[in-house]
């Protein structure tokens, strides 16, 4: 999945909740309609990040025949730029005027056509040599603008799609599933359609006569099939990705927030201040930071790892979805479990479950069976790496309220921030990552790698991810919000409400 830049708040289960009346007797409420439209808005970019989360870089690679080192270069710097982008986007949009179709909407439907134009291309091998870094860097970059200027606003259409807490809530439930699902989606149309048409390799026996006319002709051949197939899995997510937008436009209406300001709103200087000097916040924000970044590393490096140090060309797009499908079916047992055991018990487990298969995939002779099973137990750590911090946010929002009572208009600095610290951290490892494999001696478009690519990959996708996910374990056990915390600040709030 996208690194869990989705929800703002991680609701607990899709409940039913009742209806508002007013006086009339007329239903008020969001019907499961609303909400189901509401929650397809969404699925793109999850669908859109969870395909260049894993296909980017070997795309790159493999396809576009890029240079390792120019490749890092543009995974970290579209990464970057995407991160930045989200609070200038947000402070654009949090000044925007109201319009005869909301506030809101306008951003998403403008957004949408330039969104899915620079997604296309960026899957599309320009026919020249010189220039096709900055190709692909401009339109990664440009995407990465029409997509946060996509999700900025979907986001803070949480807040008006209704003024029932209950009902945002509930309709947020209905929104982290389908992003999930959008996940698997993604990963699922890019993976089978390219897996069909994959780079055939010649057998061992064949290399030294490799130079023979009809060989390089068929190879030739295999990498064509391969682009059109790339371009073809793109445009049937672009497609989606519009008929999302589409649905999300016709089925939910943005409510006019009519309410009158009791207070100043709050300044972005001081708002930051007072942000980044929350203790529980900065301490929760480190410690998720190098945890994800562990299973960021895994994420980018997974495919080439798969493909090359495996050997499992051709199921490689198999085992990702095996990954996403397992993470989608151990969503439920996640809740239960962090309703039943807390949530930082649930952090521990969750971020540490998959450390003892990272080891084991990397230890033992390349065996198929064994993939798919440490794929299976990898899909349960890494959906909780990423969906746990959403519902460990809001008990600091609740901890910053209670000691700060008098300061109002924050809450969006907690979750953006997050968000930018997230995907900042996701360039770096992406642009290290690739940069690691320049220097191990990767040969861009080969059926195999030298021992020392082997041997880097081994790292990246175990040695270094589990040094950051313990790292980031330690520092969490200095985060001060217990349940019992968590329960005593949400009693308090409920009296001083």
């Amino acid at each position: 999945m996208a690194r869990g830049e989705g929800a703002e708040q991680y609701a607990a289960g899709l409940l039913s909740v009742k209806p508002v009346v007013n006086k009339t007797g007329q239903r008020n409420g969001l019907s499961v309609w609303n909400k189901l439209c509401y929650a397809i808005g969404g699925a793109p970019y999850q669908m859109t990040g969870s395909a260049l989360g894993f296909f980017l870089q070997i795309y790159l690679l493999d396809v576009a025949l890029l240079d390792p080192s120019h490749a890092s270069v543009i995974l970290f710097v579209g990464r970057a730029w995407d991160a930045v982008t989200d609070p200038t986007v947000g402070f654009l949009v949090s000044r925007s005027r109201w319009t005869g179709i909301g506030r809101m909407m306008p951003w998403i439907l403008l957004s949408t056509p330039f969104a899915v134009v620079t997604y296309f291309l960026i899957w599309y091998v320009p026919p020249f040599e010189q220039g096709k870094v900055i190709w692909y860097l401009v339109f990664y970059c440009l995407f990465q603008s029409m997509q946060t200027c996509f999700h900025v606003p979907y986001s803070a259409l949480t807040m008006f799609i209704s003024k029932d807490q209950k009902e945002r809530d509930s309709a947020t439930a209905y929104r982290m599933m389908v992003e999930v699902l959008g996940s698997v989606l993604g990963t699922a149309i890019q993976g089978q359609i390219v897996g069909g048409a994959t780079v055939d390799c010649p057998t061992e026996p064949d290399v030294l006569s490799l130079t023979n006319s009809s060989q390089i002709n068929t190879t030739r051949i295999s990498l064509e099939d391969t682009k059109q197939a790339y371009m073809f899995a793109s445009g049937v997510i672009c497609l989606i990705y519009v008929l999302c937008a589409a649905v999300l436009f016709l089925g939910v209406k943005e409510q006019k927030d009519n309410g009158r300001k009791t207070s100043a709103p709050l300044t972005f200087q001081r708002g930051l201040w007072l942000v980044m000097s929350h203790g529980p916040y900065v301490k929760l924000v480190i410690s998720f930071l190098f945890t994800s970044l562990g299973f960021m590393l895994i994420e980018g490096n997974f495919a080439l790892f798969i493909t090359y140090t495996l050997g499992h060309r051709k199921d490689f797009q198999n085992i990702l979805l095996v990954i996403m499908m397992s993470g989608t079916l151990t969503i439920p047992f996640w809740q239960w479990f962090l309703t039943r055991f807390g949530k930082k018990t649930a952090v521990y487990i969750g971020n540490s479950w998959a450390l003892p298969f990272m080891i084991l995939i990397v230890s033992i002779k390349s065996n198929l069976v064994i993939s798919y099973l440490v794929s299976i137990a990898a899909g349960v750590s890494v959906v909780a790496s990423f969906l746990l911090p959403w519902s460990m946010l809001p008990d600091v929002v609740d901890d910053f309220k209670l000691k700060n009572p008098d300061v109002h208009g924050y809450e969006a600095i907690f979750y953006s921030f997050y968000v930018f610290f997230l995907k900042f951290a996701s360039g770096v490892s992406l642009g290290i990552s690739t940069l690691s494999l320049k220097f191990a001696g990767y040969v861009t478009g080969a059926c195999s790698q030298p021992e020392s690519v082997s041997l880097t990959l081994k790292m990246l996708v175990c040695t270094v991810p589990l040094v950051l996910i313990v790292f980031g374990l330690l520092i969490f056990k200095t985060y001060p919000i217990d349940e019992e915390t968590r329960k005593c600040n949400q009693k308090q709030l409920q009296a001083i409400l």
